[in-house]
């Protein structure tokens, strides 16, 4: 008799199988899932057997044992878990929290708010996918038209949300399988002119630093810091005018050229914008502090591509989005086979902030199908580490699903290595990022996390909108993707940022994971009083700041709390007793 062997893996309630053989000569063993014997007596004259492991498996880690071999070895292979169709009942979501969302959102889009998609996986179980308004809601001067209706296939553009889906996901996969190591150099990966190129530049605010300075800063640079923001580069340089001013961030709006040009992917494009990448300095020493910054991702995207030697568009669609069967995700939607309708608008005049930026060869139309970010769309031809992904909430919820188990199906991408290693916090100070992942930590992502997840919640979020949340504790992501961006921005805003769509409670996107995740434990009068509150504060914040004009998009989205606390009254008045 041989001593007993095991494993663990991870699982879900109600799914998975495996695939069992003996080998070398053994006639005999038995196997133990979660303690529980499962039948494998069709393995033990060595034909490969498949085994259903739906009634025995549990939520998260579950364990394999195989005793009692009588020689020879056996072979066992467990897919790793996928997400499959199921209900919110059977992982204990409440229908009345969905309900509640579906009531604010619904009510959000009738007051003004453009469009939005949700998809909740629960338990390996896409238990909820639902769609609110249409793919284009404004024309370019802001009057409400009438367009296709967003379905659950539509296309989001992810903006930030794309650091997590290209260029994280693909630094794991290449960690998990040795090719590329935090700790690596960026020199090491894209050539010492990385580093040889870069021009002094005195940053304003910056203590000024001799060109071999800024030189051997950018010699220190490792994956890691850049992951973490901690490399120093400036929030977003402005590569695509040629009025650009290093030391300012900024350039003159009513002057300058695009320096490059649109769609595509465009090789040359995005050589010379490699370039300007490589001359531009670091603002302080590396490590020392934490600066969110674009940047970071552009550089370890193209770090991808030396190291693997496929464009990164490319490369993520031959290592996880064809395995995994996803047909709703990718860069340019209009180079791969989607149209304008298939796709939800962003901004209503280009890349112009309502015509008040003014550039040769700026887009001052409304943006469908073609990435906002500006960087992404005219310097790296839509295809950036940084910006560019487009995606359905559903397909995206199953690709962040692989980072509660590392894999899917008979696909292994990340080791529990990596994933523990990316997701940790980052460092002894900084608890609320891990290696690009944004943390929950110390409750400092509530706006975007929900006030009662766990710490260990993480995920990311994307400027025109939109949100991944991931809960280990509880086997539980949530995708909300918006186009809260498309609108017009709030009259006399001279920081040309608040766009009338994010005064709605759907572009404060953590009041979907707060209802979840109060909502499972609670009944529809606690989630009444979630609303009340939600509808008081809103009272209250148009008081505090004096205004009375309903046409205000802050008084709108109080106007639609309003409504979805009659709507809400009105479903609960004709639900039997027993179950309000």
């Amino acid at each position: 008799m041989h001593p007993m062997t095991g494993c663990l893996f991870y699982g879900f309630s109600g799914q998975g199988e495996l695939y069992v053989q003996a080998e070398d000569g053994c006639t005999g063993f038995t196997l133990y899932v979660n303690d529980r014997a499962v039948n494998v007596e069709a393995a033990q004259d060595g034909t490969l057997c498949r085994a259903d492991l739906s009634a025995v498996t549990k939520n998260g880690r579950n364990t394999l044992q195989v005793s009692d071999v009588t020689e020879g070895s056996v072979h066992v292979c467990i897919p790793y878990p996928e997400v499959i169709p199921g209900t919110p009942e059977e992982t204990g979501i409440s229908g009345d929290a969905l309900d509640l969302i579906d009531t604010v959102i619904s009510c959000n889009v009738e007051h003004g708010f453009p469009a939005a998609q949700l998809a909740v996986v629960k338990d390996g179980k896409l238990v909820y996918e639902k769609a609110w308004g249409n793919v284009q809601t404004y024309d370019r001067e802001g009057n409400r038209i009438e367009s296709a209706p967003v379905t659950t296939d539509t296309l989001f553009d992810l903006a930030s949300n794309t650091k997590m889906y290209s260029v994280n996901y693909a630094v794991q996969y290449l960690f998990s399988n040795g090719q590329l190591n935090p700790e690596t150099r960026i020199t090491d990966i894209l050539g010492d002119a990385f580093a040889e190129d870069t021009i002094r530049i005195d940053y304003a605010g910056y203590e000024p630093v001799s060109r071999e300075t800024a030189v051997e800063r950018k010699r220190k640079l490792t994956v890691r810091h850049l992951l973490t923001h901690r490399g120093g580069f400036p929030p977003g340089p402005h590569y695509y005018n040629d009025r650009y001013d290093h030391a300012t961030q900024d350039y003159d709006s009513d002057a300058g050229n695009v320096l490059y040009s649109g769609t595509g992917a465009d090789a040359e494009t995005r050589e010379k914008t490699k370039q300007m990448i490589f001359a531009t300095p670091v603002m302080y020493e590396p490590g020392t502090a934490v600066l969110y910054s674009d940047l970071d991702y552009m550089i370890l995207g193209l770090c991808v591509e030396a190291v693997t030697g496929k464009r990164l568009d490319a490369y993520l669609k031959e290592v996880f989005w064809d395995p995994m069967g996803l047909t709703h995700i990718t860069y340019d939607p209009l180079e791969n086979g989607f149209t304008e309708d298939d796709c939800a608008a962003t901004e209503l005049m280009g890349n112009s902030r309502d015509g008040q930026l003014h550039y040769s060869g700026i887009r001052t139309d409304v943006i469908r199908g073609e990435v906002h970010d500006p960087n992404a769309y005219y310097c790296m031809g839509g295809v950036s580490g940084h910006a560019g992904l487009f995606a359905s909430a559903s397909d995206l919820a199953r690709l962040a699903s692989v980072m509660l188990s590392g894999g899917y199906g008979p696909n292994r991408w990340f080791s529990q290595d990596a994933v523990d290693l990316f997701t940790a916090p980052n460092s002894s100070d900084v608890f609320h990022y891990g290696l690009g992942w944004w943390r929950e930590g110390d409750h400092v992502r509530d706006r975007y996390f929900g006030s009662v997840t766990s710490s260990d919640t993480f995920g990311h979020q994307g400027f025109t909108g939109t949100l991944t949340m991931i809960d280990p504790e509880e086997n539980l992501v949530v995708v909300l993707l918006t186009n809260s961006i498309h609108t017009r921005l709030l009259e006399n805003d001279v920081t040309l940022s608040k766009y009338k769509g994010g005064f709605y409670t759907t572009s404060v996107l953590g009041f979907v994971p707060q209802i979840l995740s109060v909502g499972a434990d609670s009944d529809s009068r606690v989630l009444r009083s979630i609303l009340s509150d939600m509808t008081q504060d809103a009272q209250r914040q148009l008081q505090e700041d004096g205004i009375t004009d309903e046409a205000h998009p802050k008084y709108q989205a109080y106007l639609s709390l309003l409504d979805a606390l009659q709507k809400w009254d009105d479903r609960m008045s004709e639900k039997p007793r027993t179950e309000a």
